[in-house]
């Protein structure tokens, strides 16, 4: 097939052409290398790189009249600012508008779509239904639910994806890095009196597999394992993997203002429509994740959150 990528430099995009190369696919990618890397990106005849931003039409829409997607895997997320409303209004409503668009006038015959957990806001009930009521608050949660409503709208045969944190190479957000980093080069760590559910790439992966099926269910699904796990439990799992030993307990604090105290999906849906459920345990996910780290290390780490404020 050929299939277009959003965002595929990035962290589940490239690891999405790592997977879908070899299985015989055309790749085209187009990322700005805002928070994605270029030499994440394999240099072959199968994967063709268009450097841009999806806000920009012209460029979107030439990239869909000279390639004839007939898959798109929409990655591409501004997040990296959370007080920068501009550049996620712009990227997540106005360039995903665009990328719809252009699917609609193309025919593509599928949209998969990612979609941030934030988007359900502060829940009423956790692990969350995919049927709770959307309520972010942050700009990231509502820029991108906002572009999720409008790929609804569209008439496309449409997969919108509500995921969990996904570990796995190159991943650059979340404690998982940010605990290796710091440990690594002997600095102070705290932890946010938070829960969150983690998913291996491989069972990610997995779900791709189906979801890009020509035959396979649309919607919207939750993808995750459907298990919390403190911010704290991530910590004691990367400084055993390091064999750090603290002098005294990591602090943990209360979340950010902007932050949510529990996020964990239920993914009940997903797994009866698309005969599929996660399978790597939490801990496991984690080691892979860093032994990647070990190989490879951790370069810049990006979040949605505000700065914390400086604890040494």
């Amino acid at each position: 097939m050929r299939i277009l990528i959003t965002g595929g430099a990035g962290c589940l995009g490239a690891n999405l052409v790592d997977r879908l190369v070899p299985a015989g696919h055309e790749i085209l990618v187009i990322d700005n290398f805002a928070t994605g890397h270029r030499e994440a990106l394999p240099s072959i005849p199968a994967v063709r790189l268009v450097e841009g931003s999806i806000v920009d039409q012209g460029l979107v829409d030439r990239c869909f009249d000279e390639f004839s997607p007939e898959r798109v895997i929409h990655s591409a997320a501004a997040y990296k600012d959370p007080n920068d409303w501009q550049e996620d209004a712009a990227t997540n409503v106005l360039g995903t508008i665009n990328v719809v668009a252009a699917a609609q006038r193309t025919g593509v015959r599928r949209f998969v779509n990612f979609q941030t957990a934030l988007c359900y806001g502060r829940p009423k009930q956790v692990p969350i239904p995919v049927e709770h009521p959307t309520a972010p608050f942050t700009s990231y949660g509502i820029s991108k639910t906002a572009g999720e409503q409008y790929l609804a709208m569209s008439g496309l045969p449409y997969v919108s994806l509500r995921l969990a944190n996904v570990t796995g190479p190159r991943l650059a957000i979340g404690p998982i890095p940010t605990f290796y980093k710091r440990l690594k080069a002997s600095q102070k760590c705290f932890c946010s009196d938070t829960v969150r559910d983690f998913l291996d790439l491989s069972d990610f992966f997995a779900l791709m597999d189906r979801v890009l099926a020509d035959d396979a269910p649309t919607g919207i699904y939750n993808v995750s394992t459907g298990e919390g796990h403190t911010i704290k439990e991530v910590f004691d799992v990367v400084a055993d993997y390091l064999g750090v030993e603290l002098a005294e307990p990591v602090p943990v604090v209360p979340p950010g203002a902007d932050d949510v105290p529990a996020v964990v999906l239920d993914a009940s849906v997903t797994e009866r429509t698309f005969g599929w459920k996660a399978e790597v345990p939490f801990a496991e996910s984690v080691r892979r994740t860093l032994q990647w780290y070990d190989q490879y290390g951790v370069g810049a780490i990006f979040s949605h959150l505000a700065p914390p404020p400086t604890r040494g």
